[in-house]
């Protein structure tokens, strides 16, 4: 993805509230399975996750890695996340 994709990603998701928490359980597969579900619907979704910053850092990674999406971005304990969905 180019960076001005991802600037208008930003732009866009600016005005989005975290549609996903993760909260003290951590990333759990049903929680993983609802990312899924509301990345195939929206694309472009918020995710807020409640841990400290190392433990955020691989709980990022690992939502990214499981999901096959892009980080477009992070700041403190909110992530940004897209991916396409074909169908659409």
């Amino acid at each position: 993805m180019n960076s001005a994709r991802k600037k208008q990603l930003k732009a866009q998701a600016h005005s989005l509230k975290p549609v996903i928490i993760v909260g003290q359980s951590g990333l759990t597969e049903s929680v993983l399975n609802e990312i899924e579900i509301t990345l195939d619907t929206h694309e472009l979704i918020k995710i807020k996750i409640r841990a400290e910053k190392l433990q955020r850092n691989k709980i990022r990674d690992q939502i990214v890695t499981d999901t096959q999406s892009e980080l477009i971005q992070t700041i403190g304990q909110i992530i940004v996340v897209y991916r396409k969905n074909p169908d659409k």
